[in-house]
Protein backbone atom coordinates (compact mmCIF):
# COMPACT_ATOMS: atom_id res chain seq x y z
CA UNK A 1 0.00 0.00 0.00
CA UNK A 2 1.14 3.56 -0.75
CA UNK A 3 2.09 5.63 2.29
CA UNK A 4 1.15 9.31 2.51
CA UNK A 5 1.92 12.29 4.76
CA UNK A 6 -0.86 14.79 5.52
CA UNK A 7 1.21 17.95 5.86
CA UNK A 8 -1.61 20.11 7.27
CA UNK A 9 -4.47 18.76 9.38
CA UNK A 10 -6.04 20.34 12.46
CA UNK A 11 -6.33 17.20 14.57
CA UNK A 12 -6.70 19.39 17.66
CA UNK A 13 -10.04 20.71 16.37
CA UNK A 14 -12.78 19.33 18.62
CA UNK A 15 -14.62 17.86 15.62
CA UNK A 16 -11.62 15.55 15.12
CA UNK A 17 -10.02 15.42 18.57
CA UNK A 18 -13.20 14.03 20.16
CA UNK A 19 -12.95 10.95 17.93
CA UNK A 20 -9.24 10.92 17.22
CA UNK A 21 -8.61 7.15 17.57
CA UNK A 22 -11.13 6.32 14.85
CA UNK A 23 -9.95 9.21 12.65
CA UNK A 24 -6.36 7.97 12.85
CA UNK A 25 -7.44 4.36 12.30
CA UNK A 26 -9.29 5.31 9.10
CA UNK A 27 -6.30 7.31 7.95
CA UNK A 28 -3.93 4.39 8.50
CA UNK A 29 -6.27 2.08 6.60
CA UNK A 30 -6.13 4.54 3.68
CA UNK A 31 -2.33 4.72 3.80
CA UNK A 32 -2.02 8.11 5.52
CA UNK A 33 0.41 7.41 8.34
CA UNK A 34 2.00 10.72 9.33
CA UNK A 35 0.41 14.05 10.16
CA UNK A 36 1.59 17.64 10.65
CA UNK A 37 -0.74 19.49 13.04
CA UNK A 38 -0.49 23.30 12.81
CA UNK A 39 -1.52 25.75 15.49
CA UNK A 40 -3.45 28.93 14.79
CA UNK A 41 -3.01 30.86 18.03
CA UNK A 42 -1.66 30.72 21.59
CA UNK A 43 -4.95 29.38 22.98
CA UNK A 44 -4.62 26.15 21.00
CA UNK A 45 -0.89 25.49 21.24
CA UNK A 46 -1.15 23.21 24.27
CA UNK A 47 -3.80 21.13 22.50
CA UNK A 48 -1.71 20.93 19.33
CA UNK A 49 1.36 19.71 21.18
CA UNK A 50 -0.72 17.34 23.35
CA UNK A 51 -2.20 15.70 20.25
CA UNK A 52 1.31 15.08 18.96
CA UNK A 53 2.82 13.93 22.23
CA UNK A 54 3.06 10.17 22.55
CA UNK A 55 1.42 9.45 19.19
CA UNK A 56 3.61 7.90 16.57
CA UNK A 57 3.59 9.83 13.32
CA UNK A 58 1.84 12.97 14.67
CA UNK A 59 3.89 16.16 14.79
CA UNK A 60 3.11 19.65 16.08
CA UNK A 61 3.68 22.95 14.25
CA UNK A 62 2.48 25.85 16.43
CA UNK A 63 2.15 29.39 15.09
CA UNK A 64 -0.14 32.41 14.97
CA UNK A 65 -2.54 32.53 12.02
CA UNK A 66 -3.08 35.97 10.43
CA UNK A 67 -6.67 35.90 11.67
CA UNK A 68 -5.30 35.89 15.23
CA UNK A 69 -2.39 38.27 14.61
CA UNK A 70 -3.81 40.67 17.22
CA UNK A 71 -2.76 38.10 19.83
CA UNK A 72 0.87 38.37 18.80
CA UNK A 73 3.31 39.94 21.26
CA UNK A 74 6.47 39.38 23.25
CA UNK A 75 5.00 36.76 25.60
CA UNK A 76 3.42 34.60 22.87
CA UNK A 77 6.65 34.85 20.85
CA UNK A 78 8.68 33.67 23.85
CA UNK A 79 6.25 30.78 24.40
CA UNK A 80 6.42 29.86 20.72
CA UNK A 81 10.20 29.78 20.90
CA UNK A 82 9.98 27.33 23.80
CA UNK A 83 7.62 25.08 21.84
CA UNK A 84 9.91 25.04 18.82
CA UNK A 85 12.16 22.48 20.50
CA UNK A 86 9.34 19.91 20.20
CA UNK A 87 7.94 21.08 16.86
CA UNK A 88 8.72 20.17 13.24
CA UNK A 89 7.60 23.52 11.79
CA UNK A 90 6.16 26.93 12.66
CA UNK A 91 2.66 27.43 11.35
CA UNK A 92 0.29 28.32 10.31
CA UNK A 93 1.55 31.82 9.73
CA UNK A 94 1.19 34.35 6.93
CA UNK A 95 -0.99 37.11 5.53
CA UNK A 96 -4.71 37.17 4.74
CA UNK A 97 -6.18 40.47 3.67
CA UNK A 98 -9.68 39.04 3.74
CA UNK A 99 -9.77 39.47 7.51
CA UNK A 100 -10.50 42.62 9.51
CA UNK A 101 -7.02 42.61 11.00
CA UNK A 102 -4.81 45.45 9.83
CA UNK A 103 -2.15 44.65 7.28
CA UNK A 104 0.50 46.20 9.51
CA UNK A 105 -0.42 43.94 12.45
CA UNK A 106 -0.42 40.86 10.22
CA UNK A 107 2.90 41.76 8.62
CA UNK A 108 4.55 42.36 11.98
CA UNK A 109 3.42 38.99 13.36
CA UNK A 110 4.36 37.17 10.15
CA UNK A 111 7.83 38.69 9.92
CA UNK A 112 8.64 38.02 13.57
CA UNK A 113 7.54 34.40 13.27
CA UNK A 114 9.56 33.95 10.08
CA UNK A 115 12.62 35.21 11.90
CA UNK A 116 11.95 32.89 14.83
CA UNK A 117 11.50 29.87 12.55
CA UNK A 118 14.72 30.61 10.70
CA UNK A 119 16.56 31.14 13.97
CA UNK A 120 15.29 27.77 15.20
CA UNK A 121 16.00 26.05 11.90
CA UNK A 122 12.36 25.10 11.33
CA UNK A 123 10.33 25.23 8.10
CA UNK A 124 7.15 27.29 7.93
CA UNK A 125 3.53 26.55 7.01
CA UNK A 126 2.34 29.63 5.14
CA UNK A 127 -1.24 30.87 4.81
CA UNK A 128 -1.60 33.45 2.06
CA UNK A 129 -4.87 34.82 0.66
CA UNK A 130 -5.37 38.08 -1.22
CA UNK A 131 -1.81 38.94 -0.19
CA UNK A 132 0.60 37.09 -2.45
CA UNK A 133 2.71 40.12 -3.38
CA UNK A 134 3.35 41.10 0.24
CA UNK A 135 3.79 37.47 1.28
CA UNK A 136 6.47 36.92 -1.34
CA UNK A 137 8.17 40.20 -0.47
CA UNK A 138 8.53 39.21 3.19
CA UNK A 139 9.60 35.67 2.33
CA UNK A 140 12.36 37.05 0.12
CA UNK A 141 13.40 39.67 2.68
CA UNK A 142 13.71 37.10 5.48
CA UNK A 143 15.41 34.53 3.21
CA UNK A 144 12.92 31.76 3.79
CA UNK A 145 15.00 29.50 1.57
CA UNK A 146 17.21 28.90 4.60
CA UNK A 147 14.53 26.66 6.14
CA UNK A 148 11.93 26.09 3.41
CA UNK A 149 8.25 25.54 3.97
CA UNK A 150 4.86 24.95 2.41
CA UNK A 151 2.43 27.32 0.74
CA UNK A 152 -0.58 25.86 2.52
CA UNK A 153 -3.69 25.00 0.43
CA UNK A 154 -2.23 27.08 -2.37
CA UNK A 155 -4.85 29.11 -4.27
CA UNK A 156 -2.66 31.28 -6.47
CA UNK A 157 -1.60 31.06 -10.09
CA UNK A 158 1.02 28.78 -11.58
CA UNK A 159 3.25 31.84 -12.04
CA UNK A 160 3.09 32.69 -8.33
CA UNK A 161 3.67 29.02 -7.48
CA UNK A 162 6.83 29.08 -9.59
CA UNK A 163 8.07 32.12 -7.64
CA UNK A 164 7.43 30.25 -4.39
CA UNK A 165 9.37 27.23 -5.65
CA UNK A 166 12.32 29.53 -6.42
CA UNK A 167 12.30 30.45 -2.72
CA UNK A 168 12.63 26.78 -1.73
CA UNK A 169 8.96 26.31 -0.87
CA UNK A 170 6.67 23.38 -1.58
CA UNK A 171 3.17 23.93 -2.93
CA UNK A 172 0.47 22.38 -0.72
CA UNK A 173 -2.34 20.75 -2.69
CA UNK A 174 -5.63 20.09 -0.91
CA UNK A 175 -9.21 19.04 -1.65
CA UNK A 176 -10.18 21.94 -3.96
CA UNK A 177 -8.27 20.32 -6.82
CA UNK A 178 -11.02 17.68 -6.91
CA UNK A 179 -13.83 20.21 -7.29
CA UNK A 180 -15.68 20.38 -10.59
CA UNK A 181 -14.85 24.06 -11.07
CA UNK A 182 -11.15 23.67 -10.18
CA UNK A 183 -9.04 25.58 -12.70
CA UNK A 184 -6.11 27.18 -10.91
CA UNK A 185 -5.20 24.13 -8.79
CA UNK A 186 -5.22 21.89 -11.86
CA UNK A 187 -3.06 24.35 -13.80
CA UNK A 188 -0.61 24.57 -10.89
CA UNK A 189 -0.31 20.79 -10.66
CA UNK A 190 0.20 20.55 -14.42
CA UNK A 191 2.99 23.12 -14.47
CA UNK A 192 4.82 22.58 -11.17
CA UNK A 193 7.02 19.45 -10.98
CA UNK A 194 5.73 16.75 -8.67
CA UNK A 195 8.92 17.06 -6.62
CA UNK A 196 7.72 20.48 -5.44
CA UNK A 197 4.20 19.43 -4.42
CA UNK A 198 2.98 18.19 -1.04
CA UNK A 199 -0.38 16.73 -0.01
CA UNK A 200 -2.63 18.06 2.73
CA UNK A 201 -6.24 18.04 3.90
CA UNK A 202 -6.66 21.14 6.10
CA UNK A 203 -9.06 18.85 7.96
CA UNK A 204 -11.77 19.39 9.07
CA UNK A 205 -12.08 21.87 6.16
CA UNK A 206 -11.66 21.63 2.34
CA UNK A 207 -13.26 18.21 2.03
CA UNK A 208 -12.52 16.63 -1.37
CA UNK A 209 -14.97 15.02 -3.79
CA UNK A 210 -16.66 12.55 -3.30
CA UNK A 211 -16.89 13.32 0.43
CA UNK A 212 -18.08 16.94 0.21
CA UNK A 213 -20.75 17.68 2.79
CA UNK A 214 -18.81 15.73 5.43
CA UNK A 215 -16.14 16.98 7.82
CA UNK A 216 -12.77 16.43 6.19
CA UNK A 217 -10.28 14.00 7.69
CA UNK A 218 -6.86 12.63 6.68
CA UNK A 219 -8.24 9.42 5.19
CA UNK A 220 -9.90 11.50 2.45
CA UNK A 221 -6.54 12.88 1.27
CA UNK A 222 -6.14 9.90 -1.04
CA UNK A 223 -8.77 11.48 -3.30
CA UNK A 224 -6.51 14.51 -3.70
CA UNK A 225 -3.58 12.22 -4.49
CA UNK A 226 -5.64 10.39 -7.11
CA UNK A 227 -6.52 13.67 -8.81
CA UNK A 228 -2.87 14.73 -8.89
CA UNK A 229 -1.97 11.37 -10.42
CA UNK A 230 -4.65 11.87 -13.07
CA UNK A 231 -3.51 15.41 -13.90
CA UNK A 232 0.16 14.42 -13.99
CA UNK A 233 -0.42 11.18 -15.88
CA UNK A 234 1.48 9.13 -13.30
CA UNK A 235 0.55 6.35 -10.91
CA UNK A 236 -0.88 6.90 -7.44
CA UNK A 237 2.17 5.07 -6.12
CA UNK A 238 4.45 7.64 -7.77
CA UNK A 239 2.52 10.52 -6.21
CA UNK A 240 2.82 8.83 -2.82
CA UNK A 241 6.54 8.12 -3.23
CA UNK A 242 7.55 11.60 -4.37
CA UNK A 243 5.34 13.65 -2.03
CA UNK A 244 6.24 11.50 0.97
CA UNK A 245 9.94 11.87 0.22
CA UNK A 246 9.47 15.64 0.00
CA UNK A 247 7.65 15.78 3.34
CA UNK A 248 10.30 13.62 5.00
CA UNK A 249 13.03 15.90 3.72
CA UNK A 250 11.32 19.18 4.66
CA UNK A 251 10.15 18.17 8.14
CA UNK A 252 13.10 15.83 8.83
CA UNK A 253 10.81 12.88 9.39
CA UNK A 254 12.22 9.40 9.65
CA UNK A 255 11.55 7.27 6.57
Amino acid sequence: MSMFVDTHCHLDDTSLADRLPEVLARAEAAGVTRFIVPGVGPDCWNDVMAVAMGRKGVFGAPGIHPMWAMQFGAKPLARLEQLCSDAVAVGEIGLDYGYEVSREVQQHAFQAQLRLAIGCGLPVLIHSRRAFADTLALLRKEEVWRVGGVMHAFSGSAEIAAECVKLGLFIGIAGPITYENAIRPVTVVKQIPLEHLLLETDAPDLTPVPHRGKLNEPAFMVETAKKIAEVKGVSLEEVARVTTAGAERLFRLQA
